[in-house]
This record gives structure tokens, C-alpha cells and sequence, in this order.
């Protein structure tokens, strides 16, 4: 029968507790949400919807084709203008997804023969940018520098080091000076993921890079995504002006890829500009996660201590933590249940998002439903 291994894999999960489902939420949720990444709270500013809507209102609703036929507008390079200026990056290309960006700059700068060393913790689409590419790949021990460097010698060649600036599963950051400084030791570049850094970390929300003094680097290349901290949907490439060229003429998620949409470019530019009014947002959203740790920890649980806004707390179990976040939602709160194989050790969480518009209140209850609720 067609596609019959596939009642054999569906049975393979359920008996492992790793079965997946869609949960169409409401346009007004009564819940309590910690399960976004919504980290400054922005997706609902007014300014920002507002964006979205003049955008769509000038623009129409989508894009018509790749940026390369008819899908670049005028706003698309407005906001690659400003996001390259706030980053501090020499140029920026937006694509429509924080995915396809990462796609982009590990293809297309990973040619045959190069190599590319790529931290144990790295999100999925990092590791799929590597499947894709045409170097080989090694991958290295979790922010552990000195594996990049062992790595590193393997090689004569190009390289390139790929990581995530704060690992999405513990929020965990990556020692971004030691790795720039190992790749230079070896004429490397520096691929960086900043989809947990942006809004939250450097001055102001800057991000990651900007906060290790990478910022402008020619060796560093960053990724963003625009549906995080910003709000929207989306996501950019930023960094030397003849890399983010290079992309324009080798990377195919680039150039086979209807643009983004006007609205999310629209929505995505108003919350940058929002953040740069509000500089107090990113700080904020760093505080409300020191918070929920130092709470979750005070109540006996296991919680990673944050470096941005993303605080994990452990589960005992895959179907362990599945029931855990469903007690939570049955108790008016949304969390992150991430189980393998989306969490690289094998160790399930729950996975809380510090947004910057929690109230105190907000983060007592989350931490009270959490703690009552526990396996």
C-alpha cells in the first residue's frame, strides 16, 4: 500500500508519547501566554498592527514574486536599511522566514570542499542548512569553543562556524567572542543565528553580536528572524555587503522564494521602530526571565538559569511534560512542551517565554500553576 510505513511510524510515536497536533487558539485567549515568542509583547502593539495594515493597504496582500521579478518593494528595502543600521551590520537581505535565512547563509556560503563545524545545540533549520550544503559538515561539542578550534584543524580550506546566538530549548547563549576568536585563528567566518538575541540582548535590544562586540565584523554573517521579538513574520540576513550581494546571486531560498509579504515587512518595521523608542523593552524582557527562574527555582523545580528570555524547566518524561503543559493550560496558562526530537539531549521541558509586558501578578500565577501542576 502507498505511503504504508506511515501508520508504522504514527505507531511508533504514540507508543513514545511524541505525537504531535494543531491547537487553533482564539483571536482573544483567556489564557495566560508563555508559550509565544513574542518576547517584547508587540505582536498586538497597535503601532505594529497598524504597520501591517498601511502595508497591506499600499502594498496589497502578497508580495506577487521572488524579490528578484516583482516581490521587492520599496518598504522590503526601507526595513533592510533600518535593520542593518540598528544591528549595526553593513547590509541586510529580508526573506520571507527565519528559517529560509538560515538556509540561505549556510548553503550559499558552504561551498564544495569547504567546511562547516556546527554546535551540538543548533536549531533545525541550521542543521538543515547544512544537509543542504555542499561542504562537510562536522558537528562540535555544545559551546565548547575549543571543539570549533579542533574542528577547525581538520580542515585546509574554507570554513565556516554555525551556531545560534541563545539556544532555543534551555535559552542558553553561545560564547560568541571565543568562537569569532577561534575562527580567525583559522581564516574562518562566523555564521551566527540571532532568532533569541534580537530585542532582548546588546544595547537596546541590538542583539547578541552588537553585545560581544561583533557587530559590522567582515568575518561575522547574522540571522534574524522578524517573528520574535518583533512581532511579525519573517527573516533577515545581515552583514558585509558582498556577502548579503553574494546571497542575492547563489541563495535559492532567496532567489526561487515568493518576499515577504508587504504586511509582515510593514508590521516588522514599526516594531523596530517602536524598540528604538523603547530601548527599556529589551531589558525589561531579560528581567522578567531572571524572575521566573529565580521563582521556579525558590518552588523546588529544575530551571535553567536564562541568559535571554527563554527559561526552561525539566520534565520527567516526553508524556510527562505533554500532561504537565496540558494541566498548565486546564489552569488558564500556555507553555512550550518541547520532547525529543526537538530538544538535542533527549531531556524533555516545558519551555517559558519571559515576554517584557508580564505584570508581577502575571509571573506569580504563571509560577503557582507550574509548581501545582508538577508530575
Amino acid at each position: 500500500m502507498a505511503f504504508g510505513w506511515i501508520d508504522e511510524q504514527a505507531d511508533q510515536r504514540r507508543r513514545a508519547g511524541l505525537v504531535r497536533t494543531l491547537r487553533p487558539r482564539p483571536a482573544d485567549s483567556p489564557l495566560l501566554d508563555l508559550a509565544s515568542n513574542d518576547y517584547l509583547g508587540l505582536a498586538r502593539h497597535p503601532e505594529v498592527v497598524e504597520g501591517a495594515a498601511r502595508a497591506a493597504r499600499t502594498w496589497g496582500g502578497g508580495a506577487t514574486g521572488s524579490r528578484l521579478v516583482t516581490g521587492t518593494t520599496e518598504l522590503h528595502a526601507e526595513l533592510e536599511r533600518e535593520l542593518a543600521d540598528f544591528c549595526g551590520a553593513e547590509a541586510a537581505l529580508v526573506f520571507s522566514s527565519g528559517y529560509a535565512a538560515n538556509l540561505a547563509a549556510v548553503t550559499a556560503l558552504a561551498p564544495h570542499g569547504s567546511l562547516i563545524v556546527s554546535d551540538a545545540g543548533n536549531h533545525a533549520s541550521l542543521i538543515d542548512g547544512c544537509r543542504l550544503a555542499r561542504g562537510a559538515t562536522q558537528v562540535a561539542a555544545h559551546a565548547d569553543p575549543d571543539a570549533v578550534r579542533k574542528a577547525l584543524r581538520t580542515h585546509d580550506g574554507p570554513a565556516v562556524v554555525v551556531s545560534d546566538t541563545v539556544f532555543s530549548v534551555d535559552g542558553d547563549a553561545a560564547p560568541l567572542a571565543a568562537d569569532a576568536q577561534a575562527c580567525r585563528e583559522h581564516g574562518a567566518g562566523l555564521v551566527v543565528d540571532d532568532a533569541h538575541g534580537l530585542g532582548v540582548l546588546g544595547d537596546g535590544g541590538r542583539g547578541a553580536p552588537h553585545a560581544a562586540g561583533l557587530a559590522g565584523a567582515e568575518d561575522v554573517v547574522v540571522t534574524v528572524t522578524l517573528s520574535k521579538s518583533l512581532g511579525s513574520q519573517g527573516g533577515a540576513v545581515l552583514g558585509p555587503a558582498r556577502v548579503i550581494d553574494h546571497l542575492v546571486n547563489a541563495a535559492r531560498t532567496f532567489i526561487f522564494d515568493t518576499g515577504l509579504a508587504p504586511a509582515p515587512a510593514g508590521a516588522a518595521l514599526a516594531a523596530l521602530r517602536l524598540l528604538r523608542r523603547e530601548p527599556e523593552r529589551a531589558a525589561r524582557a531579560r528581567a522578567v526571565a531572571g524572575e521566573l527562574h529565580t521563582r521556579l527555582m525558590a518552588a523546588g523545580l529544575e530551571a535553567v538559569r536564562p541568559d535571554a528570555a527563554v527559561v526552561s524547566v525539566r520534565a520527567p518524561s516526553p508524556e510527562g511534560a505533554v500532561r504537565w503543559a496540558a494541566e498548565c493550560r486546564a489552569a488558564g496558562l500556555a507553555v512550550g512542551c518541547f520532547r525529543p526530537p526537538s530538544v538535542p539531549d533527549g531531556i524533555s521541558r516545558l519551555r517559558l517565554t519571559a515576554r517584557a509586558d508580564l505584570s508581577e501578578g502575571q509571573i506569580e500565577r504563571a509560577v503557582r500553576v507550574i509548581g501545582t501542576t508538577r508530575p
